[in-house]
């Protein structure tokens, strides 16, 4: 694909194996995921660094288990909880703040970046990476969402090759490999499971409450996440991530509610036919398939028996209860600023409902307001990325 967000995977040269990774993200359930395809082909892989936010007990663990050269936390509390649990003879180097995950996303002796830091805080560090010519395997949808056109930038400038991780994105680029041009593209199609309040009301999703949003039927993820699902702006990012990565613009992208999450996404050509990706609802699935791109490896999760599931059923959206979709359609529409907004105001709300400040019907509806008071701004550089996006926040707290 011409309009893809980097040179297109299969053009280039990958790296060989053993493949040195930094994952950023470690103690994450991507980084669950990650290290059990690593622990299952050990010979593919060296892990060079490891990056655990705040967790570092099980950093720690992980350090003293794959031995990295580095590790990174997110702030001293971390790093001394760290250092309770890590043995004397783990020669792992640990950095502590923001700025180490840019460090660890860039090392010279990394051929592979594996980006699955949740949420804003993701962008910095896949930026770094793409500056840096890395193969990144993307699982952070946010980087795109907050600055698609700065990572499209770095990524010609560098020759840095994206690998998308997000089920349904990797679905769409194996769906789009070996099948022609461009101009023979229709559409992209995104599917989404529904989180657990399909079909219902209005009336109904006012009284949800933390534990029912977090109860996903069909993924395991962490709370940020689960509760994005539950609203459907999960599915808002990745459509504007679906729009960053294969440079389309958003009529050519469609969402369809998928319960069964055995169809992760459709690619529609312009001769009608469509081709699916169909699997087990388990991200060791594209995580192997970025990890070890272009290659095909095994991976222990039940193998799809299509009898056995019997049925797959597809509906529309419904945007009036679900209106976070709705919004981040509009905001990508709306300009390149919007998304950044949209994305700080989620963030700020989600993690507001978590704490049961707020109601779930008041995300979307945060979320809307904000987008009501935006006046679009210049988002050319990092710095004014990063500007917006404490702004938004900032703002955002104080009228909570």
């Amino acid at each position: 694909m011409k309009t893809y967000i980097s040179p297109w995977p299969a053009s280039v040269a990958c790296p060989p194996f053993p493949r040195r990774l930094s994952i950023l993200g470690a103690t994450g359930s991507i980084g669950d995921s990650a290290l059990k395809v690593v622990a299952k082909h050990p010979e593919r892989f060296t892990v060079t660094a490891l990056a655990g936010g705040r967790n570092g007990q099980k950093l720690a663990r992980l350090c003293n288990l794959y031995k990295p050269r580095y590790a990174a936390v997110l702030d001293d509390a971390a790093r001394r909880e760290y250092f309770a649990y890590v043995e004397d003879a783990c020669p792992t180097e640990l950095f502590v703040g923001p700025d180490a995950y840019v460090r660890l996303a860039a090392l010279d002796d990394v051929d592979l970046v594996l980006s699955s830091i949740v949420g804003a805080a993701g962008f910095e560090p896949t930026l770094a990476a793409a500056e840096a010519g890395k193969m990144i395997g993307l699982a952070n949808k946010e980087s795109l969402v907050l600055g698609g056109h700065l990572i499209r930038a770095a990524c010609k400038a560098s020759g840095a090759v994206v690998l998308p991780v997000d089920s349904e994105h990797n679905a769409l680029f194996q769906g789009l490999a070996g099948h022609g041009s461009d101009d023979e593209l229709k559409r992209l199609i995104l599917t989404a499971s529904g989180g657990p309040f399909r079909g219902r009301d209005r009336a109904f999703l006012k009284t949800v409450t933390r534990d029912q949003a977090l109860a996903h039927p069909n993924w395991s993820m962490g709370a940020k996440i689960s509760i994005d699902s539950a609203t459907l702006m999960n599915k808002g990012l990745e459509l504007i991530e679906a729009c960053h990565l294969y440079g389309l613009p958003p009529d050519m992208v469609d969402v369809v509610v998928h319960p069964q999450s055995i169809v992760h996404s459709l690619v529609e050509y312009v001769d009608g036919s469509q081709l699916a990706h169909l699997g087990t609802p388990d991200m060791q699935v594209p995580i192997a398939h970025c990890l070890c791109y272009p290659e095909r490896v095994t991976v222990d999760v039940p193998r799809l028996q299509l009898a056995a599931v019997g049925t797959l059923t597809f509906e529309e959206p419904d945007l009036d209860a679900f209106p976070c979709l709705r919004l981040a359609r509009e905001a990508f529409d709306a300009g390149p600023s919007h998304p950044i907004v949209l994305n700080a105001v989620n963030e700020i709300a989600v993690d507001a409902f978590l704490k049961e400040r707020i109601g779930f019907t008041d995300i979307p509806a945060m979320i809307e307001a904000g987008l009501d008071r935006h006046v679009p701004v210049d988002v050319s550089t990092p710095e004014a990325v990063l500007a917006l996006d404490e702004e938004v926040r900032r703002e955002t707290r104080a009228r909570l």
